[in-house]
């Protein structure tokens, strides 16, 4: 069967690895499974996808009490007796108090969607099965009303997990599996220079340099990620600083470091002269 394959965009460039991964799962017509840390691009990665395949993107953020349900529809019982107390409209129509979730919302739609289930890990261990279980079925029925949803397309699948436990083998199997490398330092270069195209060259090694090392300090619960260097090199620029080393006199630390803990850890790692690999 012929698919559209992803290439990655200008502004989210890929690995062949994650591209692989990708149009493995648009071939299969499965979810894609992507772990990985903070800040290697995991959400950006389903922006992208539906960019490139010029599909509308629905987002649907897993929180600890997130169930499977939630993504198919919920019932507004808060809005309809709010309704019946004051009198604002007709509440014996149930229908205009049925809300679509994501997933109800993608099955719904006219055309294909792309579908991010965001950090699958932090719903409780029935979530992931009950999730997929849906997503094979393709069609729900509204209890309340008896109304029947079916999928005229199958939507394109990304769910992100950051490891924070253990998924069921049986949701493993049903999905591609893609685990995004942080960037190594060339990659790194490429993704700054398409945000920061004018900066110097050598800024540009000088903050890798710092960057990559600052990383490597022992301790840090935290590690600095590609949006916080994106964000630090702008400051540096902004401000006009045009050099840096690592060292207790580092510019802007609290854009790279987000915890009292990590500032610590760095702060000792200076003081006794250690110097993290290069």
């Amino acid at each position: 069967m012929d698919f559209a394959r992803f290439r990655g965009t200008d502004a989210y460039l890929t690995s062949p690895e994650l591209e692989s991964a990708v149009n493995c799962a648009l071939a299969l017509e499965r979810p894609l499974l992507v772990r990985g840390e903070p800040g290697t691009g995991k959400t950006q990665l389903a922006e992208a996808l539906a960019r490139a395949l010029g599909l509308s993107l629905i987002h649907w953020p897993v929180k600890s009490t997130t169930k499977a349900q939630d993504g198919l529809y919920v019932y507004d019982t808060v809005q309809r007796l709010y309704d019946s107390r004051f009198g604002d409209g007709d509440v014996r129509d149930i229908r205009r108090y049925i809300k679509l979730g994501p997933l109800g919302e993608a099955f719904a739609a006219r055309d294909r969607r792309v579908v991010l289930i965001d950090e699958v890990d932090k719903a409780d261990l029935e979530f992931p099965n009950d999730l997929l279980h849906e997503l094979d079925r393709m069609r729900f029925r509204v209890a309340e009303t008896g109304d029947e949803v079916v999928a005229r397309e199958r939507p394109v699948v990304i769910i992100t997990s950051n490891a924070e436990k253990e998924l069921p083998d049986a949701f493993l199997r049903r999905c591609v599996f893609h685990y995004i490398e942080f960037p190594d330092r060339e990659l790194m270069a490429r993704i700054v220079r398409v945000h920061h195209p004018d900066l110097g060259n050598q800024l540009l090694d000088q903050t890798l340099g710092a960057f990559y090392q600052l990383r490597d300090v022992q301790g840090l619960r935290k590690r600095p990620s590609t949006s916080e260097l994106i964000d630090w090199i702008a400051v540096l620029r902004r401000a006009g600083v045009e050099s840096v080393e690592l060292d207790d006199s580092l510019p802007f630390l609290g854009a790279l470091l987000k915890r009292e803990q990590d500032l610590l850890a760095f702060a000792e790692a200076m003081h006794r002269g250690r110097r993290p690999r290069a």
